[in-house]
C-alpha cells in the first residue's frame, strides 16, 4: 500500500481510536472488534479490507480515503445526527459497549438494514424512484464528488443504469470524464467495466482511445478480470499477465465451474465426490494455465525453426519400455493392443468399482499430478521421472479396479486415455535426463509434452469419477 492513513482516525461505528479495517462499499474506517461484525454480514452488505496487511490498488484506497474524510458515514448514520433521535432512545454504539449485543446489533441496523439513512418521500410507484436516483447519478458521476454519488447509491441508484436518451452508463461517463475514484466507486456497486454503450463501445475503449486515459484503461481490465485472476493465482501461484490469456482462463474457468455445478445437481452426487470433481478439475485448470503460459513464452521468442506434429510422437518400443506394469492390469495387451480389440467374443462385463474406490485411487493421481506439476514451475526435471513413476503406478492401480471388458464405450475411452497418457508421461519425462555424451533435450519442449499427458490423465480420471458417480446413484 501506497500511503498510509492517519492515526487519528476514529472507528466509524464505535468512535474506538486508530481502526486498522476500512469497508470499501461503505466508505468508512472501522475498528478490531466491528470488523468482525463487517464480515458476518457477507460482501453485499460491507466489503473489509485490512489497511496495511492488504494489497491496495492505490486508485480504490484513495477512493476509501476521500469518502471517510468528506463524511461518509454521515449517510449512514443520517437520522443519528437529528436531535430527535436522542429522545426517541436511538444511539450510536460506543467504545464501552459490549461487542454482543450492543455494537452487533447496531452496526446490523446500520449496514444490512439502513435503519439510519436518509428515506425519499413515499411514492406510488418505487421503479420511477430508482430510475430518477439512477439519472442523477449518471449525470454526478462525471464531477469528483463522491460523496453524492455513494449517498444515490444508498438510496437505490443503479450502477449499471443504462440511460435511454444518452446510450450509455455511469461508468462509461466516469470513464470519459476520468474520474478515477468514481469508476472505483461504481465498480464496487456493481458496474460492469464490460458493457456496450449504444456506438458498441466499453468503458475501457473511451478511457483509453477516446480521452487517452490509459492507467484508467488498465486499472478496468484489472477489474473486469479480478475474479478470474483470483482464481487462477489460488490455483496456480501466479496472475495472467496478457489480456488474451485472461480472457482464454476465464472462459475456461467458467467452464469448469459450470461442469462441476451439472455434476452435482444431474446425478445427485455426495459431498465428497463432488470435492473429488472439483479438486481434479482445479488441478486440470492449473494444467491448463501452464500450457498456455509455455505457448505464450514460445510465441514470444518468435523461433523460425518449424515443428513437426510428428516430432515427439512416442514409437512402438518406447511404450513395451513403460507398458509392463499396465498390461498386467489387463489395460494394456501384446503389442499394446486394447484387450476388447484382441478378443471380441470375451462377454462384457457390465459391473463398475464402487465410487469410495474411484475417488480413493483419483486422489492418488490428483496428489502425484500435483507434485509434477510444482516440479515443472520450479523447473525441477530431475523430479520429473520419479514423478512419472508415482503416478504411473497410481494409474495402474486405477484401472485394476475396472472390468477388463466393461460394457460401456465411454468407460473403455476413458480408461484408454488414462492408460496410454501414464505410458506417455513416462516417456516424456525420460527425455528430461540428457544420455551421456548428447546435447541437452529442449526442454521447454518436453515440459510441455509431460503437462499435456498429466492434463490428459486428470482428464481420464475426472471422466471415471463422473462415470461411476452417476451410474451407483442411478
Amino acid at each position: 500500500m501506497s500511503k498510509r492513513l492517519r492515526n487519528t482516525e476514529l472507528c466509524a461505528d464505535c468512535c474506538v481510536p486508530e481502526p486498522r479495517w476500512a469497508s470499501v462499499n461503505r466508505g468508512v474506517l472501522i475498528c478490531d472488534e466491528c470488523c468482525s461484525v463487517h464480515r458476518g454480514l457477507g460482501r453485499h452488505s460491507s466489503q473489509v479490507r485490512h489497511l496495511t496487511h492488504s494489497t491496495w490498488p492505490p486508485t480504490q484506497l484513495q477512493m476509501v480515503q476521500t469518502l471517510y474524510n468528506n463524511g461518509a458515514n454521515s449517510i449512514w448514520e443520517h437520522s443519528l445526527l437529528d436531535p430527535a433521535s436522542v429522545m426517541s432512545g436511538k444511539r450510536k454504539a460506543s467504545p464501552q459497549d459490549k461487542l454482543h449485543p450492543n455494537k452487533f446489533e447496531f452496526i446490523r441496523a446500520k449496514y444490512q438494514m439502513l435503519a439510519f439513512v436518509h428515506r425519499m418521500p413515499c411514492r406510488d410507484d418505487d421503479s420511477s424512484t430508482a430510475k430518477d436516483l439512477s439519472k442523477q447519478l449518471h449525470s454526478s458521476v462525471r464531477t469528483g464528488n463522491l460523496e453524492t454519488c455513494l449517498r444515490l447509491l444508498s438510496l437505490g441508484a443503479q450502477a449499471n443504469f443504462f440511460h435511454p436518451d444518452k446510450g450509455n452508463t455511469p461508468l462509461h461517463v466516469a470513464a470519459k470524464a476520468g474520474q478515477v475514484s468514481q469508476v472505483e466507486l461504481l465498480t464496487v456497486y456493481g458496474a460492469d467495466p464490460g458493457a456496450l454503450d449504444s456506438n458498441g463501445k466499453t468503458p475501457i475503449d473511451h478511457a483509453r482511445y477516446k480521452v487517452g486515459h490509459y492507467d484508467l484503461a488498465d486499472r478496468l481490465v484489472e477489474i473486469q478480470y479480478e475474479l478470474t485472476d483470483r482464481l487462477a493465482f489460488y490455483l496456480c501461484g501466479r496472475k495472467p499477465g496478457k489480456q488474451w490469456q485472461r480472457c482464454v482462463i476465464e472462459s475456461y474457468l467458467r467452464f469448469l465451474l459450470n461442469w462441476s455445478v451439472h455434476v452435482l445437481y444431474s446425478t445427485g452426487c455426495d459431498f465428497l465426490s463432488f470435492q473429488a470433481l472439483f479438486r481434479l478439475a482445479s488441478v486440470e485448470c492449473c494444467l491448463f494455465y501452464c500450457k498456455l503460459s509455455l505457448q505464450t513464452s514460445k510465441l514470444e521468442k518468435q523461433s523460425s525453426v518449424p515443428e513437426s506434429d510428428y516430432d515427439n510422437t512416442f514409437n512402438d518400443s518406447e511404450m513395451d519400455d513403460s507398458g509392463g506394469r499396465l498390461r498386467s492390469s489387463g489395460w494394456l495387451g501384446e503389442g499394446n493392443s486394447i484387450p476388447e480389440q484382441e478378443d471380441l467374443q470375451t462377454e462384457l462385463d457390465p459391473t463398475l468399482p464402487s465410487t469410495e474406490d474411484v475417488i480413493r485411487k483419483t486422489e492418488q493421481i490428483t496428489k502425484n499430478i500435483q507434485e509434477l506439476l510444482r516440479a515443472a514451475q520450479d523447473n525441477k526435471h530431475d523430479s520429473f521421472v520419479p514423478c512419472s513413476e508415482r503416478i504411473h503406478v497410481a494409474v495402474t492401480e486405477m484401472a485394476a479396479l475396472f472390468p477388463k471388458k466393461p460394457r460401456s464405450e465411454t468407460v473403455r475411452g476413458s480408461l484408454r486415455l488414462l492408460t496410454t497418457s501414464a505410458c506417455r508421461l513416462q516417456n516424456e519425462c525420460r527425455k528430461a535426463v540428457p544420455l551421456d555424451g548428447s546435447s541437452g533435450p529442449d526442454m521447454q519442449l518436453v515440459t510441455q509434452q509431460v503437462i499435456q499427458c498429466a492434463y490428459d490423465i486428470a482428464k481420464a480420471a475426472k471422466q471415471l469419477v463422473t462415470i461411476t458417480t452417476k451410474e451407483n446413484t442411478n
